[in-house]
């Protein structure tokens, strides 16, 4: 290296400083390049993110108008035969109309089916507080305490998960004669 002129004590080194700068600039060069390149990234992943959130509220919004279309489907072929049974009622015999109930509740228990709803009648089980609900409690020495005696109502799940408990009249212990009596 070369001794700075003592008359220009603040001149620079006469040494060409292209040899030392040319690396740091296209260190510089290239880091700004990679920078301008991971901004890029980073907006096409929020934009993408945007579309993602927007879709998603789309998908939702639409499978809560259109989720039960499937089961509605399923329904209407028990509409039209309730609308059938009821045009004919005047002119059908009760054999006939009985019968007509009976397929009607077919195609209702199919459509359940289906749709993943099935029922809880549990006549002659345990009382279970999760599935059933006690209306009344009745004495019982044929039944162990807390039995279901009597279904009210039937209850329904959805895929395991309640939809409605089952009422029920539950067995309790015999009343014994009061002593002395």
């Amino acid at each position: 290296m070369s001794a700075p002129d003592p008359q220009h004590p603040d001149a620079p080194d006469e040494q060409p400083q292209s040899a030392q700068d040319s690396p740091i600039e296209a260190r510089l060069t290239e880091a700004e390049a990679r920078a301008e390149q991971h901004r890029a990234d980073f907006l096409r992943a929020i934009a993408e993110l945007e579309n993602f959130r927007k879709r998603s509220a789309r998908e939702i919004e639409a499978a809560r108008q259109y989720g039960v279309e499937r089961f509605a489907s399923e329904l209407l072929p028990v509409a039209d035969t309730l609308a059938l049974a009821l045009a004919s009622a005047g002119s059908a015999d009760v054999a006939t109309l009985v019968e007509g109930q009976q397929a009607t509740l077919r195609l209702l228990q199919k459509a359940f089916e289906r749709a993943g709803i099935t029922e809880v009648d549990p006549s002659g089980q345990a009382f279970d507080p999760a599935l059933h609900e006690a209306m009344a409690m009745q004495p019982s020495a044929g039944h162990p305490p807390h039995t279901v005696l009597q279904v009210v109502q039937k209850g329904w799940l959805l895929n395991g998960r309640l939809l409605r408990p089952a009422r029920v009249i539950v067995s309790s212990a015999p009343e014994s004669a009061p002593p002395g009596g």
